[in-house]
């Protein structure tokens, strides 16, 4: 609760109930990068009264780090849409001496596996941002994985480690209060609320994209036209003027998809993320 996947989630469900002319309840299911929430939905009645509103991790990438999972991301769910992306940013304290992302990889050099470097946790698209960028800079960092954004933030701005990955999101209004340096974009283009920072490919560090998105899926077996009627709902959303700015307010990217879109990327994603997790070991 009051992260931005759940300010998100409210902003559009406070919409959608007017144009579904129901409630939309917002049921907060922490744990497990995700697994909680969508075991949940996918055991659920496939009459489109029940949602799975998610990040990336738990259908495309907790899948590929544990096989001991209660579902299937592409079994058990039907996708409705990609809604949001947000750019992954690497940043560093405003203090730090470090001004770019070959300065940080540098450092990392002269003192290997003992710079600092934070994560939202492991197997989250933030330590795999991290990961993408260790290899792409040939550098090991000390990683620090927290449960969650917050306490991440905190240590960052406290000065108990010196880097950390994170949505765009989660890092934009310390950004723009000064008290941090963005040192890069884990993205394949520039981020359209920031696009004075340059991705980190830009600055020589190859295959570093990793993009955190915010999906809606319903159970397998939602028929069709609910999946219709709700794409719609979502859709009108999200072309509402003041909801658009309130969510690039925020730092998160509207991108809507139609449902075979969003299998495929979902798919692809499970691919490619599979593909990180074991080159890197990650369990």
């Amino acid at each position: 609760a009051g992260g931005p996947t759940d300010f998100v989630a409210r902003l559009l469900a406070d919409k959608m109930k007017t144009l579904l002319g129901q409630n939309v309840i917002v049921d907060n299911r922490a744990g497990a990068n995700g697994a909680i929430g969508a075991d949940h939905v996918a055991k659920s009645e496939p009459d489109g009264t029940t949602l799975f509103f998610t990040t990336v991790g738990a259908v495309a990438i907790t899948p590929n780090m544990r096989y001991d999972l209660p579902y299937d991301p592409v079994r058990d769910f039907t996708p409705i849409m990609r809604v949001v992306r947000n750019t992954t940013l690497l940043v560093v304290n405003a203090d730090n001496k470090v001004t770019s992302a070959k300065e940080l990889a540098a450092l990392g050099k002269e003192k290997p596996n003992a710079v600092p470097f934070a994560s939202t946790g492991v197997g989250s698209m933030p330590h795999l941002a991290l990961e993408l960028y260790q290899s792409a800079a040939g550098v090991k960092f000390l990683h620090v994985p927290y449960r969650g954004a917050a306490p991440a933030l905190t240590d960052l701005l406290g000065g108990q480690v010196q880097a950390l990955c994170a949505d765009t999101p989660v890092l934009l209004s310390q950004i723009q209060a000064g008290k941090l340096r963005v040192l890069g974009a884990a993205s394949d283009v520039r981020s359209e609320i920031l696009p004075e920072v340059p991705t980190l490919a830009e600055q020589g560090f190859t295959d570093t994209h990793a993009e955190n998105w915010y999906g809606l899926l319903a159970p397998a077996k939602t028929p069709p036209a609910i999946v219709a009627k709700i794409h719609a709902a979502m859709m009108t959303s999200l072309n509402d003027p003041e909801i658009n700015r309130k969510l690039k307010q925020s730092g998160a990217t509207p991108a809507p998809t139609s449902p075979q879109e969003f299998a495929d990327l979902l798919k692809a994603e499970l691919t490619r993320w599979g593909r990180v997790v074991r080159e890197k070991g990650i369990k």
